[in-house]
């Protein structure tokens, strides 16, 4: 995974990202019912700020659990990257990335790359993210459990390949 670029991000790209959801005013309309491809138009780009971005444009209740899910990640994990991938915040460490935090129409999407490897296995199997992405679906921050979404948080990043160097 290349190390953060949060100071060479395209700031066009994050201002009309912000923009558009801005004058929108009505973005939970245009938020995707189920994982389709793209969760949403944000575009691609390595780093906090476009991360970040993306998180903002959200309308409530999805940017409040996405904000939970970054600033868990945050706490949990050292060295956390972030990144913007398929119209989803990705996060990781080390050499790979390791899970995604996407808003959908009524629920935010947290998957877990090689989530199948996880213990418990995460409950939910995602259309078109790989066969062992696994993960749950946030509706409300009363879904967020935060001790067991830490404990994958940490168990996912220790995966060589996936969030830690093979050794």
């Amino acid at each position: 995974m290349p190390a953060r670029q949060t100071d060479k991000t395209s700031k066009p790209a994050i201002q009309k990202l912000v923009k558009r959801t801005a004058v929108q005013g009505k973005v939970a309309a245009t938020l995707p019912e189920a994982m389709t491809g793209k969760a949403s138009p944000a575009k691609a780009a390595v780093g906090d700020k476009p991360a970040f971005a993306y998180i903002a444009s959200l309308p409530q209740p999805q940017r409040g659990i996405a904000e939970s899910v970054d600033a868990l990640a945050a706490r949990t994990l050292p060295g956390l990257q972030r990144s913007v991938k398929w119209g989803m915040a990705y996060y990781g460490v080390g050499d790979g990335w390791c899970f995604s935090c996407g808003g959908f129409a009524r629920h935010v999407k947290l998957m877990f790359i090689n989530g199948v490897t996880l213990k418990p296995v995460p409950p939910v199997t995602p259309i078109g993210m790989g066969k062992a992405t696994r993960g749950v679906e946030l509706a409300t921050l009363d879904d967020l459990d935060e001790r067991q979404i830490a404990e994958w948080m940490k168990q996912v990043t220790a995966v060589p390949g996936v969030g830690r160097s093979k050794r």
